[in-house]
């Protein structure tokens, strides 16, 4: 049986509350009631998205920055909004807003380093 396509995003973070309150206070994400104990997973949709700590044996910092080669993207309201606030508090933006296919899109680093795009048209 042939694979269906993505169905669940999880990101190692090195200090989990910190992510979670990163991503909760950015980007608007609310906490998932189903999850395990080393993980957050948020109330996403279509696709789940979570945060988990560290399997051992994992080196974030073994690369430039976590997830080197991965393109992470999520869609999301008011993305001129969530950059402004981002770069307003001092946190990486690494491609600065333009508008394209995707809408208006952005890329910022988050407080383990990575990559994560935003966008605002389906």
């Amino acid at each position: 049986m042939p694979a269906i396509g993505p169905d669940f995003i999880s990101l190692q973070v090195s200090d989990l509350d910190a992510s979670q309150r990163f991503y909760e206070h950015y980007l608007g994400l609310v906490r998932s009631p189903a999850g395990p104990p080393h993980a957050v997973v948020f109330d996403t949709a279509p696709i789940a998205f979570a945060l988990r700590d560290i399997v051992p044996g994992t080196d974030l910092a073994s690369a430039a920055h976590p997830g080197m080669g991965a393109a992470i993207w999520l869609r999301a309201t008011d993305v001129q909004d969530v950059h402004d606030a981002l770069a307003a508090d001092g946190h990486e933006i690494v491609a600065a807003p333009i508008d394209g296919p995707f809408g208006r899109t952005f890329t910022f680093a988050d407080p383990d380093g990575y990559r994560i795009t935003l966008h605002d048209k389906a």
